[in-house]
């Protein structure tokens, strides 16, 4: 079992920055990759970003690329999202989860074990 804790959204003017935290505690947490990804009102849950468990590889998703870095401390247990340029589309809950290795694509909600409770992030025009 995987306690993920979420962090650090809040409300920025566009053009701003944030930094999200998610700290993971329990069994073998460094042994997961570790995602991030949000939902806006109305909407489906959407991938943003994932590291791989040693963080050898990071990808995002389009519409972030350039503007968000995804990074994790593994002697803290916490993975990172540095958001900057936000946008007014960047507004929603955003929550991190965790995945098994081997355990599907990145990209897919449905292939992450555990989830943080999730963190707003309003950006106003």
């Amino acid at each position: 079992q995987v306690q993920l804790v979420g962090s650090g959204g809040g409300l920025v003017q566009a053009g701003g920055s944030l930094r999200l935290s998610c700290t993971a505690s329990g069994r073998a947490s460094r042994s997961y990759n570790m995602g991030w990804f949000r939902q806006a009102p109305g909407k489906g849950r959407e991938f943003v970003a994932v590291i791989t468990s040693s963080g050898g590889r990071r990808d995002y998703a389009e519409s972030v690329k350039g503007r968000f870095t995804i990074s994790r401390d593994n002697a803290k247990n916490t993975v990172y999202l540095q958001m900057n340029s936000l946008k007014p589309e960047d507004t929603a809950a955003y929550y991190c989860a965790a995945q098994l290795i081997g355990g599907g694509s990145y990209y897919n909600a449905e292939s992450y074990n555990y989830w943080g409770q999730g963190t707003q992030v309003t950006v106003s025009a």
